[in-house]
């Protein structure tokens, strides 16, 4: 049975109250409850998704870990981080799975301005330690990352890399080949794509097709020969069907975006949810998601049941 979701009513709700909390001053940080107030441990938390797939997976795992640790969850989808993220602050969302290195920098341009300079960086152990320093005064809690780390990532295609001894991008630089890079039109700017491919690695990036991050056009252009390299994600679960393969990142350009739950301190800083969310850390790797992203966006099952199917499999959920 599917578990309860709230209403449009309930999402406009937030959606309303988020805009009076970011579009007004309000109470200074310091002044907010959550920040003193010791950490709680409500019985009846709801769970946010971002709304695309891997993060509805998400979603669905941690509330079915923290109903087994005897919590009710409902889970919410609030595709936008500009309405949920203040909804988790005033505790009407009390858990999301977030990106650390992505969620530090948006806090960071929250709390400093759209030109801060970024605090998320390739160093986990750096960027957690911003990441929390930023989220304490906001009244929330980010639990321990795990090994599931969803970031930028670079492939060609299987035949081109074993053409020209391709492991990593340190090789394709080595190579001093000319490459056309299917990927998003902030890359020709962006120091994690075409400038750091030049910088870091010394690849020859010689135009960028400005086809989209990770879309079937782009993996469709390199597949072709078109273009030589693509710009998706580490969790992409559709290079098999294009003949693509990842190149390591092997000199860490891209930002540590391990996955991370943060929880609203005052609701849901407990132990109970942290012991019960902790559980997957141990588990849960990148392979893991690229698999039931495959298994919910190609095979067309139900993110619920894959989660689920997932948690029985590593023995964190009994079988139903």
């Amino acid at each position: 049975m599917s578990r309860a979701r709230r209403t449009l009513a309930a999402l406009a709700l937030i959606a309303a109250t988020a805009c009076a909390s970011a579009c007004t001053a309000g109470p200074s940080l310091e002044n907010q409850g959550e920040v003193t107030a010791p950490p709680g441990d409500s019985r009846e938390l709801t769970v946010g998704s971002a709304g695309f797939t891997e993060s509805d997976l998400l979603a669905q795992m941690y509330a079915l870990l923290l109903e087994d640790a005897g919590y009710t969850a409902d889970i919410i989808s609030v595709t936008n981080r500009e309405i949920y993220e203040p909804a988790l602050e005033n505790g009407q969302i009390d858990v999301v799975p977030e990106y650390a290195a992505t969620f530090a920098d948006w806090l960071n341009a929250k709390a400093e301005g759209a030109d801060a300079e970024p605090v998320g960086s390739p160093d986990l152990t750096a960027t957690m330690k911003a990441l929390r320093a930023l989220a304490a005064p906001r009244g929330l809690t980010v639990l321990d990352p795990g090994r599931a780390v969803d970031q930028n990532a670079f492939a060609v295609t299987e035949a081109y890399a074993e053409e020209h001894g391709l492991k990593t991008l340190s090789d394709l630089g080595a190579a001093k080949l000319p490459v056309r890079l299917a990927a998003g039109d902030e890359c020709v700017q962006r120091p994690y794509c075409a400038p750091g491919l030049r910088e870091t690695y010394g690849i020859d990036v010689v135009a960028v097709d400005p086809k989209g991050v990770g879309t079937t056009p782009s993996k469709q252009a390199v597949q072709s020969g078109q273009d030589q390299m693509v710009l998706t994600t580490t969790t992409d679960a559709t290079l098999d069907q294009f003949g693509l393969v990842l190149l390591e990142d092997d000199k860490n350009l891209q930002n540590a975006d391990y996955v991370v739950p943060v929880v609203n301190r005052a609701r849901a800083g407990s132990t109970g949810v942290r012991d019960a969310l902790d559980r997957l850390n141990t588990v849960l790797t990148t392979a893991d998601l690229a698999s039931m992203n495959e298994q919910v966006d190609s095979w067309r099952r139900l993110p619920e049941d894959v989660a689920r199917a997932y948690l029985e499999s590593k023995k964190l959920l009994p079988k139903e």
